[in-house]
């Protein structure tokens, strides 16, 4: 029996699924929700009906209410549309549901990108030993952050979950219960979350999906590729960012910090409970039961004791399971062995800190912290400072900067920040004591511009009675000047004998982070991304130059304008001039359920990044070099895009158009993540302060995308022009970074709609602000279709646009009620008298569709 195509697939387990349970869910009677059920597939399709006649949201939504509601009267309006949110808040979890039920069946599970397909290709290429060097040099780390762009209450991820589990079994009386459970569930925190509260939401993918996936991906590789079976290279790392994550957040305290590490050494240790209760079971042997006893009582009071106290070191439980182990071997014929090396793979990847916690600040905070610093330091008379610091050249700061020591107390000093900033180079310290050197070990500097950021961090801990701090410190560019100069700064570090003896302390090893978030806000989205490509390039020959081993942490979120879409087609095209021993990405909101959410899916993705390391590095080793020509070219493309951008950032009506015409001031009020909207507190909107989600949530809520494409056809305008266009299409034939591009620029495309803002282009001060963008959404369009040579954006992705249209269509009807919500906000506050209470509740309405929308569209923000 042939397997059906991948759409097929799609339509059989996805697509047919849907509308049969979706059909279940709107006849379900919920309490004073009368026929709501039946009015939304009305409505559905009156937007429909109404956007291809080039009707206003307003005209739309009125219409419906004269033809189905039979009233005027504004308060019966007002409850339809939260009960239009409320059922399509749930039609998008359903969907979601059965989209990660039909994960395996959709996907390849085995085809290409996965570790059987790694070894067969292995093997046929005579590459079995490149392999093998390979997996000891590479790692792959995925790093969950906080960002705000899903947040589910816990009892609703839990429905979640059963509902997958329900529909892979096709359990229609349980599938019902859930949905009806669904229904009655709120889906809104009463209170904004607090960093700790997003952690435990987090450490549940680390506990329920990514310790089981990760342990099973290491023992394949031991078992079917590794020379041996033993591969000493933890090539599958985790980090975390909730709790760490200082940047801009007030509310990460140094109290929350240890919190968060010692929850997650609590959630490490109980995983490894969980599995000891289970081998008790098997490894009843004389000899052995003893032993397996004891492991899982030392486990048990370490767990559940609220003392908090450890009850076993880490070295301690290697030795015992490796004892258990040969026990096994020698006197009990291997019996149940596998499960137990798959056991000690786990306490050797995770050991007790399960993820590592990062520590982020900005460059900015610190310069404050270091003149309180300075100041403390010259008011007691100390010398630790020369007293004309501050007049002193880079070269000569970063001089001194290396040569500090000090014993700095945290309660000396009264400015809030630099407390807390002191207090967490002791917090780090003490989580290494308690979970070990990878429970955090990593402090990212964000806004980095030049080597005085580092050393000021590098000094911090020398301040702090830490003098050979066993942390790496890692600077993040962001922005395009920043990512041009990247190289420069480095090379100032790696020429200071101080900072040399600490990379040389170690490993000669240094992390740098790449923002794509910030990057493509200050440059648009050819600039951004081929900025953070030269960047690397860059970066690698200024490494290599000296010797050391450079390891790149790419700041991605879940958009393409973020630096997300296929992501491991970016990482398979990375030529041999960019180091690529380590792929580090973080993963943030909906992204993190979407792509890691289920052990399918977790497991599909992590073998398709540890996938485009072998490809990029053993089968096709030089295949992906740019040369000259192709540099120059992306170059003036890059060049092209930045300056339509730059203009585009520059009209007088930018600022207003998103103040005014966006949910973008919607982002501060919602309950979703702790996190600010812009890191800043004065009242003005300064672009520079805003964050890249809200940024780019905003365009996504509009279904304008543009940080996604704008300047793209602009760029590509050019060369059709000028007689220049078989330039990019032969690269476009031959560079899989360029197309890769390319590609996920179509995908904001295809999730863009404008008939939803078309009145905009009539309203008399963004008209022509509005048309700006649609001209550019056209030309884009039309040229990458030409490019490609498809009539459709993304037809190479059946399946992948079909989702993308099953999720627009269900969020169509939300993403009405938001633009009627918010011409109704901008109608009312034009009136003599303001209607103050009215504002609010619609105001309320646009924060609630802001939350399915986001969630519909899985990488939006």
């Amino acid at each position: 029996m042939y397997t059906l195509p991948k759409i097929e697939r799609f339509n059989q387990n996805v697509l047919s699924k849907y509308h049969i349970y979706n059909s279940v869910f709107i006849t379900l009677p919920f309490d004073s929700i009368d026929n709501t059920g039946a009015l939304l597939p009305l409505f559905t399709e009156v937007c429909d009906t109404g956007y291809k006649k080039m009707e206003t949201p307003k005209e739309i939504f009125e219409f419906f209410s004269k033809k189905y509601l039979h009233t005027d009267v504004e308060a019966d309006k007002i409850d339809l549309m939260f009960r239009f949110i409320q059922y399509i808040e749930r039609q998008i979890v359903l969907f979601d549901a059965i989209e990660d039920a039909a994960f395996p069946i959709v996907n390849n599970m085995e085809g290409r990108g996965s570790l059987r397909d790694i070894k067969e290709k292995s093997e046929a290429r005579g590459k079995n030993e490149e392999l093998a060097e390979f997996l000891e040099n590479f790692n792959v780390r995925t790093v969950l952050t906080a960002h705000p762009t899903q947040f589910y209450p816990g009892p609703v991820l839990g429905i979640i979950n059963d509902l997958t589990e329900a529909i892979r079994e096709n359990n229609l009386l349980r599938i019902k219960q859930l949905l009806a459970q669904l229904g009655k569930t709120p889906f809104i925190n009463n209170e904004k979350p607090n960093p700790y509260d997003e952690a435990v939401s987090l450490i549940w993918y680390l506990e329920n999906v990514f310790y089981n996936t990760v342990g099973d991906l290491m023992h394949y590789l031991e078992t079917n590729i590794a020379p041996n079976n033993n591969i000493k290279n933890p090539i599958i790392q985790l980090g975390f960012w909730p709790g760490g994550d200082r940047d801009g957040n007030p509310f990460v305290t140094t109290d929350i910090t240890l919190k968060v590490a010692d929850r997650l050494r609590t959630s490490i240790l109980k995983c490894y409970y969980f599995e000891m209760r289970n081998l008790k079971r098997k490894l009843t042997f004389s000899g052995v039961d003893v032993l397996v006893a004891e492991l899982e009582n030392k486990l048990y009071r370490s767990v559940f004791y609220s003392t908090g106290e450890i009850f076993i070191t880490l070295e301690e439980f290697k030795t015992q399971l490796n004892k258990i182990k040969t026990i096994i071997i020698e006197q009990h014929q291997s019996l149940y062995v596998d499960e137990l090396e798959a056991l000690l793979i786990k306490v050797n990847l995770f050991g007790f800190h399960f993820a590592t916690l990062d520590i982020r600040q900005n460059s900015k905070i610190h310069d404050a912290v270091f003149r309180d610093i300075f100041d403390f330091y010259q008011n007691n008379g100390s010398e630790v400072f020369p007293k004309n610091y501050y007049e002193l050249s880079e070269a000569e700061k970063c001089e001194v900067l290396t040569s500090l020591n000090g014993n700095l107390n945290p309660a000396d000093f009264k400015n809030e920040m630099t407390k807390s900033t002191i207090e967490s180079i002791y917090a780090i310290k003490k989580i290494q004591e308690g979970n070990g050197e990878l429970g955090a070990n990593r402090y990212i500097i964000s806004n980095n511009e030049n080597a005085v950021n580092v050393l000021e961090a590098y000094a911090l801990f020398r301040l702090s009675n830490w003098e050979d701090p066993s942390v790496d410190i890692v600077p993040l560019f962001e922005s395009v000047d920043d990512l041009q100069n990247a190289h420069n700064v480095m090379e100032q570090l790696y020429t200071n004998p101080v900072y040399a003896e600490h990379l040389a302390n170690r490993g000669m090893k240094q992390t740098i982070m790449l923002g794509f978030s910030d990057g493509t806000k200050d440059g648009g989205y050819l600039m951004a991304n081929w900025s953070i490509y030269q960047a690397k390039e860059n970066l690698t020959a200024m490494s290599r130059k000296y010797g050391i081993k450079v390891i790149f942490f790419d700041g991605r979120g879940g958009p393409p304008a973020r630096g997300g879409g296929k992501t491991h087609k970016f990482y398979a095209s990375l030529g041999p001039e960019i180091e690529n021993k380590e792929i580090q990405v973080t993963v943030q909101g909906q992204t993190i359920s979407s792509n890691f959410g289920t052990l399918d899916s977790c497991r599909h993705n992590l073998e398709n990044l540890l996938s485009a390391g072998v490809t990029n590095q053993v089968f096709n080793k030089d295949l992906n070099k740019l040369s000259d020509d192709d540099k120059a070219i992306m170059t003036h493309l890059s060049e092209l895009g930045y300056q339509k951008y730059l203009s585009f950032k520059n009209h007088d009506k930018f600022i207003p158009y998103l103040e005014k015409m966006s949910t973008l001031k919607y982002y501060a009020k919602t309950n979703i993540g702790s996190r600010p909207s812009k890191r800043s507190k004065s009242e003005k909107l300064d672009f520079k302060d805003l964050r890249a989600i809200p940024f780019v949530g905003s365009w996504s809520q509009l279904k304008q995308n543009v940080p996604g494409f704008y300047g793209v056809g602009s760029a590509l305008k050019h060369f059709e022009e000028t007689g220049q266009w078989e330039k990019v299409q032969d690269l476009y034939n031959r560079s899989l970074f360029f197309k890769t591009l390319l590609e996920n620029s179509m995908m904001s495309l295809a999730k863009s709609f404008f008939p939803l803002t078309a009145y905009m282009r009539n309203d008399p001060e963004f008209g022509e602000f509005w048309q700006n963008i649609y001209d550019e959404f056209l030309e884009t369009k039309r040229l990458l279709l030409k490019i490609a040579g498809h009539k459709e954006l993304m037809e190479n992705y059946p399946d992948g646009i079909a989702s993308i249209q099953i999720r627009e269509r269900i969020v169509l009807p939300l993403l009405t009620i938001q633009q009627y919500a918010l011409l109704r906000i901008n109608e009312l506050n034009k009136e003599a008298n303001p209607d103050e209470k009215l504002i609010k509740v619609y105001e309320k309405i646009v924060m609630r569709s802001l939350f399915g929308n986001t969630n519909a569209s899985r990488n939006s923000a």
